[in-house]
Parts: C-alpha cells; sequence; structure tokens
C-alpha cells in the first residue's frame, strides 16, 4: 500500500502524487473490480429498500424528504385492522404511524452526499502502539498505552496492593500469582514455562481447599498461591503451565482442572490453539484482530478499521461509500495531507457514528477476561462462528450493521443522527474485574460506573466535534443494553434518544426494579442522573435483545406452527423466587411478578410441595429447566412475557417460537411498542389482574386467536438480528470458503429485521404513541408530519415538514455555515 508518510518531498508534490494514484485507482476499479459482487449475499440488502406503498419518489427541492400531498385521504387509503393497526412491509403499526410509512410521500429519496476522507497524520504515527484518526488526526492507542503518541507505557496491574493476610491483595477477576500482562492486566504463565501465553486465570493459580461438607464445592484459598503444581514438569502432580496438551489428552499427565481457557483467541482444553478473537465487524478486512482492538492496516481507521484515508485504494472502500464521485482538490496543500472529496447517493436517514476514544469500545473488548463477556459470537479451533447465548450481544449487533450500513455517512454536516456508541454490556460485565476499573469510588455501583462512562464520552464529543450543540444532543443515539436500560444514564445526554431493552416510564415502578444490590441506581445522586425517567417513548426506543441463532428452530419453522397444534394454553419457564428450590432468594426479583404468578398457577410444587392455587392441567408455570424449551413455546398459544432484574428475553422467545405474547410488567414498554401495534398480536394484563389470567384468556375467541397468531407470524423476523447475521456469514464466506448451516437458514429469510425497523423509526412521519402501555387503548392523535421517533427535531422539522418557515431555514443554513468555518479553522 502506498505511503506518502516515508517521502521526503514538499507538499505540493506530495498532493500532486496523491491525485495521480487517485485517478488509477478509479480506472482500475471500473475496469478491474477489487471486491467481485456475490449475489448469494445479496439478501441482506432487501432490508434496505425504502420504497412506500401506492407513493411516488418525486425529490424535493432541498433534496431531502418529500411532504405528504394535500388531500390525500390516508384514512380511506389505509384502513385500520381489527384493533386500529395498519400494516406496512407485513407488520401491524400504530395507525398514523402505519398509515405515514405506507402512503405518504414524506419518504427517503437518494441524494448526493459530499463524504470528505480525512488526511491528517497522527504524532510519530502513533509510535506501531495505535490507529491513528485520520479525521481529527489523534491517536487511538492500545491496551496498556497512552499519550499523544502512544509512547507512553501503562502500568496495569493485575492485583490490588497486597496485605500480611493477602499477599496478592483482595480478590479481583484479573488476580493473578503467576506473570502479569500489565498492558491487559491478565494472568499468563510467563517466561520461563514451556507455555508462557497460556493463561492462568483466577483460581488457577491458588491453592484449593476441600469442602467442608459431603459433595460440596472447592473454596479457593485466594492468600496461597500454587506454584509448585501449576509450574511443575512432574507429570504426576496436577500441573498446567509445563503440561503438554497431548499427553494430557491421552491421560498419561495430571493438570490443574480448574485451570481453563477463558481469555478471547485461544481454543482447547490447553489453550493450545490460536484462532480469531472477535472484534467489531472483525475490522472489515482492513486490519488485524488483537484481542478486541482493530489495529488496522495503513491508511484505514475507525473501531472497525471501516473508514478510509486519502492513501486507501478506492477499490477497497467498503460499500457504503460506492459509488463515488471524487473531487480532488487542486489547493496547495501545507502542513498535512489533502483531504479527499468523494460525492455518493446515498438514501435518508443518514447516521454519523463518532469514532470515539477506545476507552469506550475496544478497549473493554481487548481487555476481556471472559471471553464470551458482551460479544455475541467467539470463534473455535476452525475460525468458525460460534453464536452465544448473551443477551446483551444485541448491542454489539446492532453497532455492526450502523457502521456498514449504506445510511452512514462520515459528513456530518448532512447526518441526520448521530450515533455514539459507548459499549455499556462490556463496561457492566468488566466493572471492577481489574484493579483499573475499580468500583471504589462508586460505593460499589456498576451503574455509576457506566454513568460516568458516558458522561466522559458526551464530555469528548462536545470538545471534539460541532455537532451536539445543533439540536442540544436531541439527534444524537444512545445505546443502553443492560438491564435497566437508561435509568442511570447521565442528565447531560437525556435529550437524546435512547435504545434500549427495558421500557420503564417510571409511572409505576418509579424506583430501581433490580434486586442486584450493584446495578441499583436509586443512590445515584441527582446531581449526576437528574431526575428523569428509564425510558421516554416520545422519544426513545425499546429494541429487541440478542438472541443466538438457532438452526433447529428456523429449520423446523416453529414459529409458523398452527393453531391445532398448540396444546398448552399457557406457558411460562423461568425462575420463580424464594418458594422454590434455587429460586431467587429476593423478594424483590421481578417485581413480585413471578411469584405472584406461581402463586396463582404454579404447575411444579414448591418447597413447600405446593401446587399453584389455580393449578391447570393446560396451563404449565415452572421453574424446571426444560430440556426442549423452544419446542415447548411452540406447542403453546399464550407464552407469558415477565421481567426478571428489570427486562428479560421472554418477548423475543415468544415471537420467535410463534407464541401469542402474554405481557405483564405495568408502565413497561416492550420492543417496537410506541411503534407497533400490540393489540394486534399480543395481550396486555395488569399486575393486579393476574388472579384472573387463566379466566382472561379462555375468553378470547378462535377468531381472535387465530388474528393474533398470524400477526406474530408476520412480525417474528423484526425480533432477529439478521442484518448483523448476515455480515459475519458474508466474512465467513469471503475469509475461508464457508458457509455454515445458520447461514443458509437466515439467507432464505427476507423480511425486515431488527435494523430495518430501527431504520423505519427514524422516518419523517407522525408522533409515536406515548400512552401507557397499560390500559391499551387504540391510539387517536391528529394526522402531523413530524417524524415518528424524533417529533422534537429542529432540523428534521425544518427539512420535512411543510410549515416550517423562510426564516427558520434561511438561520439554519447560517448556523451550519458558522458550523464549517468553526471546524476548518480548528483543523
Amino acid at each position: 500500500m502506498f505511503s506518502v508518510q516515508k517521502w521526503k518531498c514538499s507538499w505540493s508534490m506530495v498532493a500532486t502524487v496523491a491525485s495521480i494514484i487517485v485517478l488509477v485507482s478509479v480506472v482500475h476499479l471500473f475496469l478491474f473490480p477489487v471486491v467481485p459482487s456475490l449475489d448469494y449475499f445479496s439478501a441482506r440488502q432487501v432490508q434496505y429498500k425504502c420504497v412506500p406503498i401506492n407513493s411516488s419518489l418525486e425529490q424535493s427541492t432541498d433534496h431531502v424528504w418529500e411532504n405528504k400531498p394535500k388531500g390525500l385521504n390516508l384514512d380511506h387509503r389505509f384502513p385500520t385492522d381489527l384493533h386500529n393497526g395498519v400494516v406496512y412491509r407485513n407488520a401491524p403499526w400504530k395507525a398514523e404511524i402505519g398509515r405515514w410509512l405506507s402512503g405518504c410521500d414524506a419518504i427517503a429519496t437518494e441524494v448526493n452526499i459530499v463524504e470528505t476522507l480525512g488526511g491528517r497524520r497522527c504524532k510519530s504515527d502513533c509510535s506501531g502502539q495505535g490507529v491513528c484518526n485520520h479525521e481529527l488526526g489523534q491517536c487511538r492507542c492500545f491496551h496498556g498505552f497512552s499519550g499523544e503518541a502512544c509512547s507512553e507505557r501503562l502500568n496495569l496491574s493485575c492485583n490490588y496492593p497486597g496485605t500480611p493476610e493477602l499477599p496478592y491483595g483482595r480478590w479481583v477477576v484479573s488476580i493473578c500469582s503467576a506473570h502479569c500482562d500489565t498492558t491487559r492486566a491478565m494472568c499468563f504463565c510467563g517466561e520461563g514455562t514451556k507455555y508462557p501465553n497460556r493463561p492462568v486465570a483466577e483460581a488457577c493459580g491458588f491453592q484449593m481447599n476441600l469442602p467442608s461438607e459431603p459433595e460440596g464445592a472447592k473454596l479457593t484459598d485466594w492468600a496461597k498461591a500454587d506454584l509448585d503444581n501449576i509450574f511443575t514438569t512432574n507429570g504426576s502432580k496436577p500441573g498446567w503451565c509445563n503440561v503438554d496438551p497431548a499427553a494430557a489428552y491421552d491421560s498419561k499427565v495430571l493438570f490443574k482442572e480448574e485451570c481453563d481457557c477463558k481469555y478471547d483467541g485461544l481454543w482447547g482444553r490447553f489453550c493450545e490453539v490460536p484462532v480469531e478473537s472477535v472484534c467489531i465487524n472483525q475490522c472489515s478486512g482492513n486490519g488485524h484482530c488483537r484481542g478486541g482492538f482493530c489495529q488496522c492496516y495503513n491508511g484505514w481507521y475507525g473501531t472497525d478499521c471501516s473508514i478510509p484515508s486519502v492513501v486507501s485504494p478506492i477499490g477497497e472502500w467498503p460499500k457504503w461509500l460506492k459509488p463515488a464521485h471524487l473531487d480532488i482538490p487542486s489547493n496547495e496543500v501545507t502542513g498535512r495531507l489533502v483531504n479527499l472529496n468523494a460525492a455518493v447517493e446515498k438514501k435518508r436517514p443518514l447516521i454519523y457514528v463518532y469514532d470515539l476514544p477506545p476507552e469506550f469500545n475496544s478497549l473493554l473488548l481487548e481487555g476481556r477476561h471472559f471471553k464470551f463477556e458482551c460479544v455475541n459470537r467467539i470463534y473455535d479451533e476452525r475460525n468458525a462462528t460460534l453464536w452465544t447465548e448473551q443477551l446483551y450481544g444485541s448491542q454489539m449487533a446492532m453497532y455492526e450493521s450502523i457502521l456498514a450500513s449504506p445510511h452512514r455517512t462520515l459528513n456530518g454536516e448532512e447526518a441526520d443522527f448521530f450515533f455514539v456508541p459507548v459499549l455499556d454490556a462490556c463496561i457492566i460485565t468488566r466493572a471492577d474485574d481489574a484493579p483499573h476499573l475499580s468500583l471504589e469510588n462508586h460505593t460499589g455501583l456498576r451503574s455509576s460506573l457506566t454513568l460516568e462512562f458516558y458522561k466522559k464520552a458526551y464530555e469528548h464529543i462536545i470538545e471534539k466535534y460541532p455537532y451536539w450543540n445543533r439540536s442540544a444532543g436531541k439527534d444524537h443515539i444512545w445505546s443502553f443494553s443492560w438491564d435497566e436500560g437508561a435509568c442511570y444514564a447521565p442528565k447531560e445526554i437525556w435529550n437524546s434518544m435512547m435504545l434500549v431493552h427495558w421500557g420503564n416510564t417510571n409511572s409505576k415502578h418509579n424506583h430501581s426494579t433490580t434486586a442486584y444490590w450493584a446495578d441499583n441506581w436509586d443512590k445515584i445522586p441527582s446531581d449526576r442522573r437528574g431526575n428523569h425517567s428509564c425510558f421516554d417513548p416520545a422519544k426513545d426506543l425499546v429494541l429487541p435483545a440478542w438472541k443466538r441463532p438457532d438452526v433447529t428452530s428456523l429449520s423446523a419453522k416453529l414459529w409458523s406452527r398452527p393453531r391445532e397444534n398448540r396444546k398448552t394454553l399457557f406457558y411460562f419457564n423461568g425462575n420463580l423466587g424464594p418458594a422454590y428450590t434455587s429460586g431467587r432468594p429476593e423478594a424483590t426479583y421481578s417485581m413480585g411478578i413471578r411469584q405472584k404468578l406461581a402463586d396463582e398457577f404454579g404447575s411444579t410444587p414448591n418447597k413447600e410441595g405446593k401446587l399453584g392455587k389455580q393449578y391447570a392441567e393446560d396451563v404449565v408455570v415452572t421453574p424446571l429447566r426444560s430440556e426442549n424449551y423452544h419446542e415447548d413455546i411452540a406447542n403453546s398459544t399464550f407464552c407469558a412475557v415477565l421481567p426478571g432484574d428489570g427486562w428479560s428475553g421472554r418477548m423475543e422467545d415468544s415471537i420467535l417460537q410463534g407464541c401469542i405474547p402474554v405481557v405483564i410488567q405495568d408502565g413497561i414498554f416492550l420492543p417496537y411498542e410506541n411503534m407497533l401495534n400490540y393489540e394486534s398480536f399480543a395481550v396486555r394484563i395488569r399486575e393486579d389482574e393476574i388472579p384472573n389470567l387463566i379466566k382472561i384468556l379462555r375468553n378470547i375467541n378462535e377468531t381472535e386467536i387465530e388474528f393474533k397468531l398470524t400477526n406474530v407470524q408476520k412480525i417474528w423476523q423484526r425480533f432477529l438480528y439478521h442484518d448483523s447475521i448476515l455480515l459475519e456469514a458474508e466474512r465467513q464466506q469471503t475469509g475461508f470458503g464457508r458457509v455454515e448451516d445458520w447461514a443458509v437458514e437466515f439467507l432464505q429469510q427476507s423480511d425486515d429485521d431488527v435494523f430495518t425497523t430501527f431504520l423505519q423509526a427514524h422516518l419523517p412521519g407522525p408522533k409515536k404513541e406515548t400512552k401507557e402501555p397499560i390500559p391499551a387503548d387504540p391510539p387517536t392523535p391528529p394526522f402531523t408530519c413530524w417524524p415518528p421517533h424524533t417529533a422534537h427535531l429542529l432540523h428534521l422539522l425544518c427539512r420535512s415538514h411543510a410549515t416550517c418557515t423562510c426564516k427558520e431555514k434561511q438561520t439554519r443554513n447560517s448556523q451550519r455555515k458558522e458550523r464549517k468555518k468553526k471546524t476548518k479553522n480548528r483543523n
């Protein structure tokens, strides 16, 4: 790859040469395509259709949005169903939203967007210990390095300070009695052993005490290292760091059973097989994944190495920057490489993704002590994809889809929305797992630590970028994936849109609902959190949780199982609280809802040997883990959707197996509930109606049941991260020529998924429904031409609303010019 940094010549000559290279690359691109199109994966592009039913696509004067023609009677053209829902792309939406999406001309048309590729250099090329952000000219340093040029090495200890009683300090996940890699606070065997890079994680390096009771578990003595064993070369002692894998597999030597392969990038019982680590979009083919941090090749940058600079070959540009018409500036360049402008036709909404410092994403991935934490996949000894059960993997899936989407833009001045990629799923799971992520200053609250991360991200973007102030952050999107969503969002960002799994409006449950004390947000001071609710249906959106691609369920088409094969009336399988063996001990778990349900309808005896007071043969409410969980749901007509510690994945389980969800959680919105018409496919029961639950369900007539089941079968793909899964399928096919069973199954599905629904929620249209989900009255707001997900945004209002005055547009244009002027001066 061509590198101008090594040339010793004038910048004007560099600019001339760069122009020649760009022109040659353009010719090469059109004569010899670098990346052949894969028709096999064209299914992923189906989701990006943005054409309304029976509508025209005339471009407006400002090339942004079309408005609703006067006199168009949408009520007549698009009538409602039995429950006041309007169908758009096979899903029942709230009436006004469905009509708008179906028939209005307020639809995104292709517009020419000028994307600017940066050419700013970083000091000392980041000393080989980081990635240069060519937009800002700033280094993004790898784990354990810092400074303007990433030349300062950090000392990230594995252990807290020791005491005579605890020589290795108090317990922490990173605790280490062997060799600590202080760039990552991770423990390894170290030099002098046969396998120096073999992890010595947690209990592996410490002595074990025998259980005090028969069949009890061994207890780790964190004060006593077990170096004699783990370093031994004597095959008759339980070793680790010198144990030959082949000999151990043949049972010729002993090994310590508490040692295992927890770190990412290694596979096998003895970590003997190096494999791919998990990175965002696996570095897009433009870099190497080093434990979770993308080490980008020369000229590329971004969390996933997807952003080209002026020296990146055009033929290798990502799909969302193709095809492009290039504008090579002819002006004299002083002090830095010339920027390159590329005009690309795109459809709105356009999303600008901040390239945040890695402390908010990449470093959290690189330093993981458990490979399964906060990711939706890992890789086996073949580097084949293994999907995880991590519900929080949705955050990674959404992030990857946005980064690879044709709706992504590098032009912040033209962007409609700004995505701020803070990975709270990793923050929460990694909180207090090493001394540098200590909770000591947060009174042990993971919620408080997470709030601090978001506050720092906010401070970074208002310092480095000009976009926040144009709407006071209302056009910014933040993702909160943990149990109670955006409850602990800092007050400074509450104007923004929140993508969450927990839609608690706090109208009834107006305090922290988790039974896990470390996630409780009640004690966070109001001067940090403010007094906002956890969810505002006027601006926020609940997204489905991640569910592992299940080939068995998909191939069996459980979602389409007919009514006559669903013999169980009502089904719930999960933790039912302290009344049952191995139940959660806290009375506040699930806000007491699961306990109330079990008390009435429990189908498994509790500790006292009692069944529910209204036990019935066709009602299953059990804590016993099912061996055929998905089959059990698919054999049921109604399935309970109850909270756990905050949200749970039961809505997704129900929909994906074609069961009618029965939602019991007052004042809490479920996925898309302020957009889709839940009455068309779900049942809501108030918490105080639990004793009457089964009576209510038995009184629903067959016509209504069939109607709801049919709608569930129409929307089930909107609860899958289909786009993200196909991205991984394409990577596997391109990198290894591999097409797994899950890829084949997902390529057969083409309906709108989570990401497409997210985009539809950000198209212009009527206001979202903000009424409380209980009672579920049909929406009757007057028709308006506001964006459905962002009715408060002035910048979209002035683009899409007919009543926007010339003065407002002039003000907005002058503000844009002023921002460009400031940006130019800052650069």
